[in-house]
Formats: C-alpha cells, sequence, structure tokens
C-alpha cells in the first residue's frame, strides 16, 4: 500500500499550466489553437480573462461551447478540442494524471498521411528550441493549419468512419509509450487515491498519526510563454 508520505502533488494528481490561446488566424478567419485529442485522459479549463470558445467533435456531432470570466469548462479523453481566441482569451488549464495532456496524451487531427508512424508524425508536429522563438512560432503556425487541415475533413466527413480512423491512428500512435504514461499514472493519480484510501482506513481505526506528517508546498512556474498545441503556456515543473 502507498504510504500518505509519498504523495504530496497537487490534489487528485492534477497538473496546471496558465494559458494564453494564439491569435492567430487561420485559413477559416477563426484565431486558435490547434485541434487535438487526448486518449486517456481528461482536461478542465478556468476562464480567467478575455472571450472566446472551444469547438469540439466527438461521436456525438459537433458542438460550440462559448468561453467567458468563469466558466468552467471539461472534456473526456475522445474529444477533438479546438480552442477559439475572440478577444483575448486566458484559461488556466487543470490536466489529469500530472499534466499528461500536455507531455505526450495528445494526438493532432493531421491528414492521415501523417498519421502512418511514429517517425512522420513527430516530423510534422515537432518544435524545435534550439532556433530563435520567431522560428519556433512558424513551426507552431504551421502544424496548427495542419491539424486544420485534418479537422475540417473530419467535421465535413459523411458518416462516422473517418473519425473512427482517426480514433485507430492515434492509438496505433501511443501504443509504444503506454508503458510510461502508466508509470506516471502509478506515480501520481493510482498513489494519490491510494493515498486517501489509507488515510480513510486509519481514521477508521482511531488512528490520526497521518495528520501529524501535513507538509505545505508552493511554486511558480518554470517556464514562460512555451508554444503549446493551443497557445502559449506558462508551466510548472514536471508538466
Amino acid at each position: 500500500m502507498v504510504s500518505t508520505g509519498e504523495f504530496t502533488g497537487l490534489p487528485g494528481s492534477v497538473a496546471v499550466s496558465h494559458l494564453s490561446v494564439y491569435d492567430w488566424p487561420a485559413v477559416d478567419g477563426v484565431c486558435g489553437g490547434t485541434p487535438h485529442m487526448h486518449l486517456t485522459c481528461s482536461e478542465a479549463y478556468v476562464v480567467t480573462g478575455g472571450r472566446g470558445a472551444v469547438q469540439t467533435l466527438t461521436t456525438s456531432g459537433y458542438e460550440v461551447t462559448p468561453l467567458v470570466p468563469g466558466t468552467v469548462a471539461w472534456f473526456t479523453p475522445g474529444t477533438i478540442h479546438r480552442l477559439v481566441n475572440e478577444d483575448d482569451l486566458r484559461i488556466t488549464v487543470l490536466m489529469q494524471n500530472s499534466g499528461l495532456p500536455e507531455a505526450g496524451d495528445a494526438v493532432l487531427t493531421l491528414p492521415p498521411q501523417y498519421l502512418t508512424d511514429a517517425e512522420t508524425y513527430a516530423a510534422a508536429t515537432r518544435i524545435p528550441t534550439d532556433v530563435p522563438e520567431v522560428e519556433q512560432e512558424r513551426f507552431a503556425r504551421t502544424r496548427r493549419d495542419l491539424a486544420l487541415e485534418g479537422y475540417r475533413a473530419l467535421r465535413e466527413a459523411d458518416g462516422p468512419e473517418a473519425l473512427a480512423a482517426f480514433h485507430r491512428a492515434a492509438a496505433a500512435l501511443v501504443r509504444p509509450r503506454l508503458a510510461e504514461w502508466r508509470e506516471r499514472w502509478r506515480r501520481g493519480a493510482e498513489a494519490a487515491a491510494a493515498a486517501t484510501g489509507e488515510q480513510l482506513d486509519r481514521l477508521e481505526k482511531g488512528d490520526a498519526g497521518h495528520l501529524a506528517e501535513a507538509v505545505v508546498r508552493a511554486e511558480l512556474p518554470s517556464a514562460y510563454g512555451k508554444f503549446g498545441m493551443c497557445g502559449r503556456l506558462d508551466v510548472y515543473r514536471g508538466e
């Protein structure tokens, strides 16, 4: 059993980043981020400023959820989502599994020819960190626009097969990384749940000893303005 002292991460093993959604216009005239999907993690948006929306595509269809300050919106794995920036949209993002959505659990909606193997996908989505920021932005915009091409095709597809094919391709792309993801889950969300279980067991027996092990932690972002999938990110250690 996991000791209560072994998990000291954020509650429930979520992770946090601060997001300023891209204001780059796309070919459809809409400003915003890169459409993508998570395979094992839910994600939540807490809107802190500005105005916009999140477009989503699932087997239930296409939806648009308005985002204004105070909105909390969240979605489960399998939801293709595209953030739209209408006026300086800023969001605090809550990510399941210690930030796995920004650390690997994401597949961009590239056209099918870019989803055939991990090398082809990586070449189309990588943003080099050893080049000037203006070049990083160019790479980020290029991959955003490529993902929008595939996203439009999925939205316009007649019948469910195109979306099902994307799901299959995404699952195949991430399969080599599942052992790494499982270990992240064990150290994080599983450990957090086990710690709560142990605390409940102790209290049931009249043992309040774990309360003497209390700790307080705080940290500032470890990086500011990182080019993410949806916008510029302020990220914390481990994300």
